[in-house]
């Protein structure tokens, strides 16, 4: 037996014998090779697209991923309600044709040359795309394991999700009052936002938007020295009304100068916030250092987050303590899952964005991810109406302060798309373009 009959042999015909014998042939990862045209009866994508709707009043994108067996199919959230038709394009006109005929299955693979597709990477638009297509696959591949999504993320660390929602007014009083009617719902984490006459206060006059029903709460103006004095005030007043048990979280909004936030940060120490998020903004990361010299105050950042390099420092150097990522914005399922488990090393937890743009299918994402990470700290909770729930099936409950899970295959949502069809999105204000128009006292351009 001569020395290549004898390595074919060993080799039993495969591309490793070509490779050891000198062939032009080279090794190729299983089932990878040739996608462009699988043996029959492997399951590949057929179809990929963006489907736009808005019953809430706020422009949601969702990715449909279609395969070859009939009526499987997965949803991903791709919501970046800002520039949503952009994200549409970038679906329906670049993914849907390179990943057609693909293998659903090969989840990291496709995630990673998605990313390199483009060749210029990151970028909300780009990686909100991607997003959905990961979530929709993982939503697959949970089905034809016949199991809820978690179930593939490593088991339950919890039976529910612990959420935190909003509670805002035009008055100390106000507030209050809102805060006491969510913890008599259950509620044991409440974020609390106080507006000012005459300045237009994040959360509490809506990012820009006059506070409906109130002429004097100027939507575009913004000073930072009556916002910072008023914050003290704020929870001053609510611990004597609400008292230590309820936690209290704040979101500064990036809208301080670096410093203004720190100091704000030491003033609000003793008043034990769960977390005051995004106290400074990604371009002024820096920062972090001092802050975290100064005080104790717990620190949530990150909803803008897109690029690794953005979080990579300030988790391993435990500048943070939560992190605060919008799922659609990094990656989906695959890159957050990575996300926790760095952050688990550096003590870090999760409180992934969840604010009325994340779709339904993002929440249910988020429960699912949530379940099986054992460093989950918290999840900021919408509460949807009676006709977003109709278009989305199956969207996660609500009760007692906590977001429930069912436990159908995948991520246990679906999407009806002729109904979503009679809500289509709209192009024009209130909310999608009033960004970038919040201005200081002397007509400058402000953070929003």
């Amino acid at each position: 037996m001569n020395r290549r009959h004898f390595l074919n042999r060993l080799t039993k015909g495969t591309a490793l014998a070509g490779l050891v014998c000198g062939g032009p042939r080279l090794l190729e990862p299983p089932g990878l090779a040739a996608e462009s045209s699988p043996p029959a009866g492997r399951l590949k994508i057929t179809k990929v697209k963006a489907i736009l709707t808005s019953p809430g009043r706020i422009r949601l994108c969702v990715v449909k991923v279609e395969t070859s067996e009939p009526g499987l199919y997965g949803l991903g959230c791709a919501t970046f309600t800002q520039r949503i038709r952009t994200v549409a394009t970038a679906v329906d006109q670049y993914l849907a044709p390179f990943l057609a005929g693909k293998n659903p299955d090969h989840i990291e693979d496709l995630w990673q040359s998605m990313y390199q597709s483009s060749y210029w990477r990151n970028g909300p638009v780009l990686m909100n795309a991607l997003s959905g297509v990961d979530a929709a696959l993982w939503d697959i591949k949970a089905k034809r394991a016949g199991l809820p999504l978690y179930q593939l993320l490593g088991g339950k660390c919890r039976t529910a999700v612990p959420i935190y929602r909003h509670a805002s007014g035009n008055s100390l009083e106000a507030v209050a009052d809102s805060v006491l009617k969510i913890m008599a719902e259950g509620c044991r984490h409440i974020r609390v936002q106080l507006g000012l006459r005459g300045n237009s206060n994040y959360g509490a006059g809506g990012g820009g938007s006059p506070s409906p029903g109130s002429d004097h709460f100027q939507g575009d103006l913004f000073d930072p020295g009556a916002y910072r004095r008023s914050v003290p005030k704020l929870f001053d007043y609510l611990r004597q009304k609400v008292g230590d048990e309820v936690q209290l979280l704040h979101d500064i909004h990036e809208r301080l100068a670096p410093i203004d936030a720190i100091g704000l940060a030491k003033e609000l120490e003793r008043y034990r916030l769960f977390f005051l998020e995004d106290p400074l903004a990604p371009e002024d990361a820096g920062y972090f250092k001092l802050l975290r010299q100064q005080c104790a105050t717990p620190i949530a950042m990150g909803e803008l987050f897109n690029n690794p390099n953005e979080w990579l420092e300030l988790v391993s150097g435990r500048l943070i303590d939560f992190i605060r990522c919008h799922l659609s914005q990094v990656g989906g399922v695959s890159a957050a899952r990575k996300i926790a488990a760095l952050c688990d090393f550096f003590r870090v937890r999760t409180a992934w964005h969840g604010p009325g743009d994340t779709s339904p299918v993002g929440h249910a994402a988020q429960v699912h991810l949530n379940l099986a990470t054992w460093n989950f700290g918290i999840q900021e909770c919408t509460l949807f109406n009676d006709t977003v729930k109709e278009v989305f099936p199956g969207t996660p409950e609500v009760k007692n302060g906590l977001m429930l899970c069912n436990e159908q295959p995948g991520l246990g949502i679906d999407l009806d798309e002729k109904l979503a069809a009679k809500f289509p999105v709209k192009d024009e204000p209130p909310f999608d373009l009033q960004w970038g128009r919040l201005r200081g006292w002397d007509g400058t351009i402000q953070r929003p």
